[in-house]
């Protein structure tokens, strides 16, 4: 492994806002509030003591005659055909891949104008066909992209909505906001169109707030928020699904024990997304991106006793404001750590198809991309029906989403030890501890809101991972993840729920 910060003036000085690997190629595309999109080409020259290289390109949006504001977000789709781009005022460009003289053209498709204010998140349905956004008007729009017309206004957030997630086995759709709320919208067909279910997201659980048991039993339990407020200096949440659909990482979180605040991330499991299944480890700036590998690993056995029953290992990233953290369902300490990259926020991070590069944009306007040598993340997990794949590299064809049959966070001892991961390295960061961690706390009860739901029994957990030490965190529940069937009948009405869920307590 290795890389670093790479000293290219990316876009003219001005701050890089977001960023995205092609999934067929190593091209990268990036966004910045110059109100410019700049595709390059990352490669390497194999050598142990040079950076990776990115070589301009083209750009998409000469002479500034697209974008007439700051790109804020960018997003190719799963077929690679189509390249999405939303910016301040509320512009949404869809750029269609032609083939030129040269080898590709990218060239205006549609332009989506319907939010009213600034677009700050993209997510694409899997299968391409729609593009569902988050905007600083306290709406997401569903837009089907061959049209590019809108298919569904989602309302409910009173605040900046600053992320968007779509489920890759096309159920659910997930949105965070600084109203210090996550969103869960679930597909509930009305009809048909042209012989396919016409879809149509309602709000089925709202996360706001947590109840942790009082030390003092006599007093009563103590509520606090999931999430930070508006406060937050960072215009966006992104929030992403894993590539199974298992189960979907939230950042910007913010758990209260006593007077000491945790900034942290919460997984929550597909089985059940009313509440927080697992808190990721604590770190000292606040969480603003999360973004999964899209290749699937091997098991490494390094852990029989980890939180998560798969039968491949999952690896993300999650980025704070200042640091690069990378974790995989094995170990409950981050795998990687890079630290001091930039000396301003961090605003996106990505991942190449094949799992060689790993990149992350910042208000500083530079980019950090990683390399990766093969195998080093793990030997690839190739799906039953799926071609097997070259070392370091991934064909379009394993890219198609799977759904995990039975997949369990298993939390189901009081006290159990866990080794934290052999293979944590950084770069400009020291090797974090291999020690063991050790859980710790009683059993609370916790009570959630929700229909149908009645007060469960958690363990508690905590890992928190802050200037390289690993100490007790809080990990709440026993959750089973397993994908529910899709819903076919029973349509429902496309306004949002009003009860408002209080997740689980965590200890």
């Amino acid at each position: 492994m290795r890389g670093g910060t790479l000293q290219i003036n990316w876009h003219d000085q001005q701050p890089v806002l977001s960023l995205d690997f092609h999934p067929a190629s190593r091209r990268l595309a990036t966004a910045g509030a110059d109100h410019d999109i700049k595709i390059w080409e990352v490669a390497s020259d194999g050598s142990d003591d040079k950076l990776p290289t990115a070589t301009f390109k083209y750009a998409l949006v000469p002479n500034n005659t697209a974008h007439s504001s700051a790109v804020n977000v960018l997003r190719f789709s799963p077929s690679g055909e189509y390249l999405a781009s939303g910016a301040d005022g509320g512009g949404i460009i869809l750029w269609k891949l032609h083939p030129a003289d040269d080898g590709e053209a990218w060239k205006i498709h549609k332009t989506l104008l319907f939010h009213h204010k600034d677009v700050l998140d993209l997510q694409w349905s899997h299968d391409s066909a729609f593009l569902v956004s988050a905007s600083v008007d306290n709406t997401c729009i569903i837009w089907e992209a061959s049209k590019g017309t809108v298919h569904q206004k989602i309302e409910g957030h009173l605040h900046y909505v600053q992320g968007v997630a779509w489920d890759p086995l096309g159920q659910y759709i997930a949105s965070l906001s600084s109203d210090r709320t996550c969103k869960i919208y679930a597909n509930k067909p009305q009809g048909k169109s042209k012989n396919a279910e016409r879809l149509n997201f309602v709000c089925q659980h709202t996360l706001v707030k947590i109840e942790y048991q009082n030390h003092d039993e006599s007093k009563p339990p103590i509520k606090s928020h999931l999430f930070h407020d508006e406060t937050l200096p960072s215009f966006f949440r992104r929030l992403a699904w894993s590539p199974d659909g298992s189960f979907l990482v939230l950042p910007a979180g913010l758990s209260k024990h006593s007077s000491e605040v945790i900034n942290t991330a919460y997984i929550m499991s597909r089985r059940d997304l009313s509440r927080p299944a697992i808190q990721l480890p604590g770190a000292s700036k606040a969480i603003v991106a999360v973004r999964f590998c899209p290749v699937l690993f091997k098991p490494r056995g390094s852990n029989p006793d980890g939180l998560f029953k798969l039968p491949y290992r999952v690896v993300f990233a999650v980025a704070t404001l200042n640091s690069l953290y990378v974790y995989d369902t094995e170990s409950v300490p981050p795998i990687l750590v890079h630290a001091g990259l930039h000396y301003a926020a961090i605003t996106d991070i990505a991942w190449s198809s094949d799992a060689k590069y790993l990149a992350a944009s910042s208000r500083d306007g530079y980019c950090t991309i990683i390399e990766f040598e093969n195998e080093e993340l793990g030997e690839l997990h190739i799906l039953p029906g799926s071609k097997e794949v070259a070392k370091g590299n991934l064909t379009p064809e394993t890219k198609k989403p799977v759904s995990a049959d039975s997949m369990k966070v298993d939390i189901s001892a009081s006290t159990l030890k866990m080794e934290a991961s052999p293979v944590a390295v950084g770069v400009r960061a020291p090797l974090l501890p291999t020690e063991n961690i050790t859980r710790t706390g009683e059993l609370a009860e916790g009570n959630v809101t929700c229909e149908n739901k009645k007060p469960v029994t958690v363990d508690s957990m905590e890992v928190d991972v802050d200037d390289n030490k690993v100490k007790e965190a809080t990990i709440p529940v026993v959750a089973e993840v397993t994908p529910p069937p899709v819903p076919t009948k029973n349509s429902a009405s496309s306004k949002p729920a009003k009860r408002r869920i209080t997740p689980i307590a965590i200890n």
